[in-house]
């Protein structure tokens, strides 16, 4: 786990050192250059050392200097690749880096090789001969890579602040990303904060012709539900995937370093902590959960239990939320781009308590959007045949209605949930998902830009996704708009921000090539079928994870922020956004604080706006 960026064009060897400085964190073992002066080329590493200490340095090169990489993940499936490679004739000089394994696969396999990888990378391939630049990201978004193009000038980063640390870039907010930040309470791929920047899409490569300056992008993966022609049954499918979660709970637990897991006590954090407890003695797996003293926020019981079933060295600390409360401003300060997901301060503070012990986590992550477990899975069936028998006048009695429900400061609580619900059904099916998880109304957002915008607009690429298959059901596509965009724009980015902060690498056990790839092959049902969901992988835990473990209600790793921007100093006077509306942030934030709204998700963006250094350092 590292960090990687550089830039091609004009420029010296200062920006770059404050490019690679912007991202220190992500790299405290070491760093490296490549400056190729003839062709304005320059790389830049900053490393976090978890295999192959000796032989790992980066950029890496090949014997002839022709092909230069720099690299941040793992590649799990690296020792396969080395053989076939070694097989093909090429001579390795590291003992085991899978750095060296891109070097000579791209000179093998050129632009197939991230089709080859099984791992969680972001990369950039300097080709001398053929005068390129490559970049490449992997299937599921795991790992981030921003690139912009300015002037003639293409940059590249781990995270968008080094790309805003060139002196030659001009920081300008993008207006129509801000309206979508609010709107899915993320930045959703390819779009970025700033101008002139995107995000390397999940599944997503890039090639940059020194010559020409001509840029071609490729989408070499993307998620799709496809069932196969032959269909196991679901015992037979359990049994499989069994046996793909203990595969890939064995790559991931390839490292030089100290490794542990995370565990909630949920049902795949769960799964994780028992899988590696079949490859190593429970006794020599360690184990990390935070807990709060709010117990309607705390997991801690059920972390403990399962810690103490399987025989982990299971390790817990118990929060005040008070004092969690104090942490946020230098949270959100080393953010990076913005994006509204509370639980990154939960996540944070785990990633940091075991950082104190490990170098590498794994962790659950995905398992929710792979086998189909979030509860809005649950509310599609009702939602549609609400919406086709409650007339519109109706369901504005209703909502009407649910607005004098008092607004419960609880983690989840009943009518936060049917606020969110009903917000959505204002809306088509195509956008129910993200509406229900919005910071705002499509009304609060044209009210706080003062701008005709229509939801068609804000939510255009979860439409765009959510129609290309129209033969699909709506539990099809749900899934879908979850692995495409929740996963990698909100969850990811959250783990990879509050780890990379901490010095710690975390790996996905889920997001392994092989368990996805059947997975999304099995029928819908097995996944959730009306009622249960998870329900394939249910069943294939069900012979490491206690019953209640699997039978208990999903919770969701939260903070109460309900009731901590009732009273928090949140003052909005400092954040000057040409775009946004002063007067209608404030009557929002005074109408939160006196419980006749819940604007919770809003404050907390605001929040993050306040304290970004990039939001609050640009140009415009």
């Amino acid at each position: 786990m590292c960090g990687i960026t550089g830039f091609i064009g004009l420029g010296d060897q200062s920006d770059l050192l404050q490019m690679m400085a912007a991202i220190r964190h992500r790299g405290p073992d070491g760093d490296g250059m490549h400056i190729d002066l003839d062709m304005a080329v320059y790389l830049g590493h900053l490393r976090l050392s978890i295999l192959d200490h000796a032989g790992g340095k980066q950029p890496m090169t090949n014997s002839s200097q022709t092909i230069w990489v720099t690299f941040n993940g793992e590649i799990y499936n690296h020792e396969e690749l080395r053989k076939e490679l070694i097989d093909k004739g090429y001579k390795f000089k590291s003992d085991h880096s899978d750095t060296e394994v891109l070097v000579h696969g791209w000179q093998e396999w050129g632009e197939n090789l991230p089709l080859k990888l099984n791992g969680m990378f972001a990369f950039c391939i300097y080709d001398v001969g053929a005068k390129t630049v490559f970049l490449a990201r992997d299937r599921f978004g795991e790992k981030p890579l921003y690139w912009a193009f300015q002037n003639g000038n293409l940059y590249f980063a781990s995270e968008i602040t080094a790309i805003a640390a060139h002196s030659r870039f001009k920081k300008e907010i993008n207006h129509k990303s801000l309206k979508k930040f609010f709107a899915y309470n993320y930045i959703p791929s390819p779009n970025a904060i700033l101008e002139d920047c995107w995000k390397l899409r999940a599944g997503q490569s890039l090639t940059f012709d020194l010559s020409t300056r001509h840029i071609k992008e490729n989408s070499y993966w993307q998620y799709r539900n496809e069932p196969g022609e032959f269909t196991p049954s679901i015992e037979e499918a359990a049994e499989e995937v069994e046996r793909l979660l203990i595969a890939s709970t064995k790559r991931r637990m390839m490292s030089d370093v100290p490794l542990g897991v995370f565990l909630s006590g949920g049902v795949d954090s769960s799964a994780v902590a028992a899988c590696m407890s079949r490859l190593i003695p429970a006794k020599e797996v360690q184990s990390f959960s935070i807990g709060f003293n709010e117990k309607s926020f705390d997991e801690s019981a059920y972390a403990r239990s399962m810690g103490s079933f399987l025989g982990l060295q299971h390790n817990e600390k118990i929060l005040d939320l008070k004092q969690a409360q104090s942490l946020v401003p230098e949270v959100l300060s080393n953010l990076d781009e913005p994006m509204g997901d509370g639980s990154l301060l939960p996540t944070y503070l785990l990633c940091e308590f075991a950082s104190r012990q490990v170098k590498v986590a794994l962790s659950g992550d995905a398992g929710d959007e792979i086998f189909a477990g979030y509860d809005p899975f649950k509310a599609l069936k009702p939602a549609s045949l609400y919406s086709q028998l409650v007339p519109n006048g109706l369901h504005n009695g209703f909502k009407k209605l649910v607005d004098f429900l008092p607004k419960s400061t609880k983690n989840m609580s009943l009518d936060f949930k049917l606020r969110r619900v009903l917000m959505g059904l204002d809306y088509s099916s195509e956008i129910w998902n993200p509406v229900w998880m919005s910071a705002l109304s499509v009304a609060d957002i044209k009210d706080l830009f003062h701008e005709e915008l229509y939801a068609d607009e804000l939510y255009s690429e979860a439409i765009e996704l959510w129609q290309e298959c129209p033969e699909k059901g709506n539990v099809d596509k749900t899934q879908e708009f979850y692995v495409n965009f929740y996963l990698p724009d909100d969850i990811l980015t959250k783990v990879d921000r509050a780890s990379m902060l901490n010095g710690l690498e975390a790996r996905s056990v889920f997001l392994d090539n092989d368990l996805v790839d059947f997975s999304r092959r099995l029928p819908m049902s097995y996944k959730f079928d009306g009622h249960i969901t998870k329900k394939v992988l249910k069943l294939a835990l069900s012979r490491m994870v206690p019953q209640d473990i699997l039978d208990r209600p999903k919770k969701g790793f939260g903070i109460p922020l309900m009731e901590w921007l009732k009273n928090m100093d949140n003052s909005l006077e400092t954040i000057h956004i040409s775009s946004l509306s002063q007067q209608t942030a404030e009557r929002f934030q005074r109408q939160h604080q006196h419980g006749k709204a819940d604007y919770r998700f809003f404050l907390w963006n605001m929040m993050l706006l306040k304290n970004s250094t990039i939001i609050m350092n640009r140009a415009d």
